[in-house]
């Protein structure tokens, strides 16, 4: 396995080029190459779990562990810490307060699309089964931090429409 890093100035500098140059086509490309890095990132990940866990591969992971393997290689890896939860029935929720990103207060909605790819492919990944990821909250609009939710299409979808009548995407997932 090889691995290839990309910087924070590297990844910040693609959306700053994309958002000046091609704004109607930046979020889409942005999501696209995030999604297209989830194998490696998730290759990376089955290389760290044994020395790190002692487990070999992530379906041998004691769900109980997931959550602090999941934080620990993602701030092992230069993303940042998550704190990894239950929200609804049918949802999980990643948050985090430093992640690589975001840029604090710069945008007027959640802007991290390429995390958002990366980790819908990587989390599919682990589950074996498809998954969607959606930002809710972002360090980039202003928020404490950056909160993806992590579910099947069908509920994020729902989610996305409440949210776009006014409801908020806790709301929406209480009844999931």
């Amino acid at each position: 396995m090889t691995v290839l890093s990309v910087g924070r100035g590297g990844l910040r500098q693609l959306h700053q080029s994309l958002l000046q140059h091609t704004p109607d086509q930046a979020i889409a490309v942005l999501q696209e190459a995030g999604y297209a890095s989830g194998q490696g990132i998730y290759e990376s990940f089955c290389a760290w779990l044994p020395s790190h866990t002692g487990v070999g591969v992530p379906g041998d992971l004691d769900a109980a562990h997931f959550p602090g393997a999941l934080s620990a290689f993602l701030q092992s890896s230069g993303w940042g810490s998550v704190t990894v939860r239950p929200l609804g029935g049918a949802a999980l929720a990643l948050d985090s307060a430093d992640w690589a990103e975001a840029e604090p207060g710069t945008a007027g909605m959640p802007m991290c699309f390429f995390s958002s790819g990366m980790l819908a492919d990587f989390l599919g990944r682990v589950s074996t089964e498809p998954v969607a990821v959606m930002e809710v909250e972002c360090r980039s609009k202003g928020d404490a931090q950056c909160r993806f939710l992590s579910a099947s299409q069908e509920t994020l979808q729902q989610v996305y429409e409440a949210m776009t009548q006014g409801r908020t995407y806790e709301d929406a997932l209480a009844g999931t």
